[in-house]
């Protein structure tokens, strides 16, 4: 079968969204290659089905992949892309999830005639629950379009956007979001416990709650300020929480602080 896919880089990320693109049949196994080092990653990419080599230079000599997938860390980004320049012709779309780095540097390394997409995932997209941004050069087709965004679906919801800079903005939100979240969990497990429940009941009841609460925020349709509305009772215990959340718009002015630092952060990592 020929090679529709290269994916370099098999580590948490690419793997996961390997195996989403496999199970979801987007993809069979035969039309996948992975270019992958280290030789346990590789071999998990082997045991999926997929055709797979410590280096570059295996890629049969005839291929003309549709894709070829950047998934490794930005330090090494450079000297990884550049072992692909001989895709650089334009018949090949080139997509990168490494953080930080823009269109540009890709088109310094493959030359001006490569269609390349630049995505920003998050690790929810491990279970299918990710959300991935992307950001195309004008040189990607319509087709090599539809079907980044189709086996992109794979993993989690997925947006676009026209103006490569606000992928700082991208990285501040949904990219370091995951943390800002599991940092809500611990916090309020610690608040449970210091309220007297047992470890293991507060740390499920928060878990739920937050799992839960975004679940009906995602299914619901309604706006999430309704749905805080429709939980609080004039005067009752959740309206006392929130005088407190609420208050001088504390919550909302410490999210905001936080999401500005990680896009600063993004622009200084990008340079």
């Amino acid at each position: 079968m020929t090679i529709r896919l290269v994916l370099a880089g098999c580590g948490n990320m690419g793997y996961a969204m390997l195996s989403g693109w496999l199970k979801s049949g987007k993809l069979p196994p035969a039309a996948v290659f992975v270019v992958e080092p280290n030789d346990d990653l590789r071999k998990r990419a082997e045991a999926l089905g997929c055709g797979a080599a410590a280096d570059a230079a295996a890629i049969p000599a005839d291929a003309v992949p549709g894709l070829v997938v950047i998934a490794v860390k930005p330090q090494v980004i450079r000297d990884v892309t550049a072992a692909y320049k001989r895709f650089g012709d334009g018949r090949t779309t080139f997509v990168s999830i490494a953080a930080g780095t823009p269109v540009a540097t890709f088109e310094a390394i493959l030359g001006h005639r490569a269609p390349i997409v630049r995505c920003m995932p998050n690790t929810p997209a491990a279970i299918g629950k990710g959300m991935m941004v992307v950001f195309s050069n004008p040189l990607v087709s319509d087709d090599a379009r539809r079907f980044v965004a189709d086996l992109l679906s794979a993993s989690g919801e997925v947006a676009t956007i026209d103006d490569e800079s606000l992928m700082d903005a991208v990285t501040a939100v949904s990219g370091s979001g995951p943390a800002y979240i599991f940092h809500f969990i611990e916090a309020l497990t610690l608040a449970a416990e210091k309220a007297g429940l047992p470890t293991q009941t507060a740390k499920l009841l928060a878990m739920q709650t937050v799992y839960g609460a975004a679940s009906l925020a995602a299914e619901s349709g309604e706006e999430p300020g309704l749905l805080r509305q429709q939980v609080t009772s004039p005067n009752g215990t959740t309206a006392a929480a929130l005088a407190v959340l609420m208050g001088e718009e504390r919550l909302t002015k410490l999210i905001t602080e936080a999401v500005e630092a990680a896009r600063l952060r993004s622009i200084e990592l990008g340079k």
